[in-house]
């Protein structure tokens, strides 16, 4: 195994080390750059990286020989550069099943044009996402429940007599909205998460990961035009968390609905959007069925749309946007390695008079309900859909929280809390 001495732990490492440990292949699945050929390199002995060429040319002339040759637990970094790889995967697998011979990591490209998935039944699949503020500053990544638990425990917690508080701690220092613009803008690779950057490097090497990722790796689907791709990429970031219609986020892009539909498909395969989908239940009626769609790291969206930190803090609709995504991109990664996987979701009837940001359907139907409030001191106003949703589902509703900038928690209603962003990694 790779000396731990240098690496900075990721919450996927031990989730990744279990799955290792029953299976004989994982795939390890996310965005460019996020860090995964860094976190596999830690569980296996041996990697070929096949974006060398003599590598790659060795692997192309004989898959099956080439695996053979190579110690084990081994990675098979860039795969796809050689997508006979998995192929010999497979046979591999088949002739000997025992647990945590390979790792495989890559970008998703060939998977977007491959009709065939050699993978199917004997390659499990691991998400990783980009840094979070609970592994930057190293916060229990392996003791302690996820937020999302913490919160479903909530309301048991407080019909026990217990301090709901204690649930929720909050970090040394408490950010402000403008350190919590400042950290979603900062950025969730390693690259920029782990480094002082400058804004003009931060800026540079984001602007430098788009064009290579709306033009090299988009290349790779046919008929896909990088200057129409970019605009709808563009105009998907300025209307992220939100729920505009569709014909006016394509007359917007300047395209069809069959083109966007395709760039929606490339830009979620890609792991840079996410489409969450609208949440239905049996008890309520008349909800809105469209997804919203959201950028997995709102420092991507800054950047395509050239928004600064005060540019954001004066745009009141953008701000509520980049902070609605970064809670997101905080919850993700954990909700993730959750057993069994919460569905993440969100809730607007058709009048439009009830919304829930984020309704999160754990195990045995129990649902969390999230609103993000960009303001340091919400009331129980601003707690009203939740208590809606609640009165409307009775005791399948766990708990509720309006997630905001302040520095305090207290409670809105039953079961329902005002809770500070930071909060999720404190």
């Amino acid at each position: 195994m790779v000396d731990f001495a240098d690496y900075r732990p990721r919450l996927v490492d031990k989730h990744l080390g279990d799955l290792f440990a029953e299976f004989p292949a994982v795939m390890i699945n996310g965005a460019r750059a996020t860090g995964k050929t860094t976190t596999a390199r830690q569980h296996v002995s041996a990697v070929l990286s096949l974006d060398i060429p003599g590598v790659a040319a060795s692997m192309r002339a004989d898959p099956d020989a080439a695996l053979r040759r190579a110690g084990r637990p081994l990675l098979l970094d860039e795969w796809q550069e050689v997508p006979e790889v998995l192929g010999a995967v497979k046979r591999a697998v088949d002739r000997d099943s025992r647990p945590g011979q390979f790792l495989l990591t890559g970008s998703v490209r060939a998977e977007l044009s491959n009709e065939m998935w050699a993978g199917t039944g004997r390659i499990v699949r691991l998400s990783m996402y980009g840094i979070t503020e609970r592994e930057v500053l190293e916060v229990e990544l392996t003791a302690r429940p996820s937020f999302l638990a913490r919160l479903a425990d909530a309301g048991d917690a407080r019909s026990r007599g217990e301090d709901v508080d204690a649930l929720f701690p909050l970090p040394a220092e408490v950010p402000d909205i403008d350190g919590y613009v400042a950290l979603a803008l900062r950025g969730a690779f390693p690259e920029l998460a782990y480094r002082d950057r400058t804004p003009q490097g931060r800026q540079t090497w984001l602007s430098s990961y788009l064009d290579d990722l709306l033009t090299r790796d988009a290349a790779t689907e046919e008929r896909k035009d990088p200057v129409r791709l970019r605009r709808y990429f563009e105009t998907v970031c300025l209307h992220m968390a939100g729920m505009p219609t569709d014909l006016s986020l394509y007359q917007e892009a300047g395209v069809n609905a069959k083109t966007a539909a395709s760039y929606d498909r490339l830009l979620e395969s890609l792991y840079v959007v996410e489409q969450v989908p609208a949440w239905s239940n049996n008890r309520l009626k008349s909800l809105v069925q469209a997804r919203k769609r959201y950028v997995v790291d709102p420092a991507l969206a800054a950047a395509a749309t050239r928004m600064t930190p005060d540019a954001v803090l004066r745009d009141v609709d953008m701000l509520g946007r980049i902070f609605d995504t970064f809670g997101l991109a905080q919850l993700r990664p954990e909700a993730a390695l959750m057993f069994p996987k919460p569905q993440i979701r969100h809730l607007r009837t058709r009048a439009g008079r009830q919304e829930v940001d984020l309704v999160i359907e754990l195990s045995a139907g129990r649902v969390v309900g999230l609103e993000f409030k960009a303001g340091a001191a919400p009331d129980a106003r601003d707690a009203r859909h939740l208590r809606w949703l609640a009165d409307e589902i009775g005791t399948d509703f766990a708990a509720g929280a309006v997630v905001h900038s302040g520095s305090q928690v207290y409670e809105l209603a039953e079961r329902v809390w005002a809770i500070p962003m930071c909060a999720l990694w404190g």
